[in-house]
C-alpha cells in the first residue's frame, strides 16, 4: 500500500520519457483525456514512453528541489476513460514533475509572456503551458515535451 505525502493538488499526472507533467484545471476541462492521448502516442510509437502517475488527485511534495508527485494511494492506477468509467492502468508510484499544464486557463494567450511560463508548487519553479478553454491542447503539449529536451 501507498502512502500519501505531501500537499493534494486536483490534478493528473503522467510520466513521459523522464519528465512528468502535472496536468491541472476544472472539472470536465480534459485532464484525463490529455493522459490518455499521450499514453496512446506511446503505444502508437510517436513518444519513447509515457505511464499513468495518477488521475484526479495528485500529492505533491518538495525534495531536494525536485517536484515528487504520487498517486492518491486509494486511485493508484485508475483512469477515468470518458463514456466506459474508471479504468485500471499500470502506473509509477513517483515521478518528479518537470512541466504543469494548466487546463481552462482564464488569460491564457497565443503568444504568452516569459512570466506566464512558469509556475511554482511548494516552492518549486516549473515551466507552465496554459492551455485556454476550448483548445485541443495534445499538439502544444508534444511540442514543449520535444522542445524542452532541446534547450528551446
Amino acid at each position: 500500500m501507498m502512502a500519501d505525502a505531501g500537499a493534494t493538488i486536483h490534478a493528473s499526472a503522467v510520466l513521459v520519457g523522464a519528465k512528468a507533467a502535472l496536468i491541472r484545471g476544472p472539472a470536465g476541462a480534459g485532464k484525463s483525456r490529455l493522459v490518455l492521448a499521450l499514453l496512446q502516442m506511446a503505444e502508437a510509437g510517436a513518444l519513447t514512453f509515457a505511464r499513468l502517475v495518477g488521475d484526479d488527485r495528485i500529492h505533491a511534495e518538495a525534495s531536494h528541489g525536485r517536484l515528487l508527485v504520487r498517486p492518491a494511494a486509494q486511485l493508484a492506477g485508475l483512469l477515468e476513460v470518458r463514456g466506459l468509467g474508471i479504468r485500471r492502468f499500470a502506473f509509477e508510484p513517483v515521478a518528479v514533475a518537470r512541466l504543469v499544464i494548466d487546463l481552462g486557463a482564464e488569460g491564457a494567450e497565443r503568444l504568452p509572456k516569459a512570466g506566464e511560463q512558469e509556475t511554482t508548487i511548494s516552492g518549486i519553479r516549473l515551466p507552465r503551458l496554459a492551455v485556454a478553454s476550448g483548445t485541443e491542447p495534445l499538439q502544444p503539449v508534444l511540442v514543449l515535451l520535444r522542445t524542452m529536451a532541446s534547450g528551446n
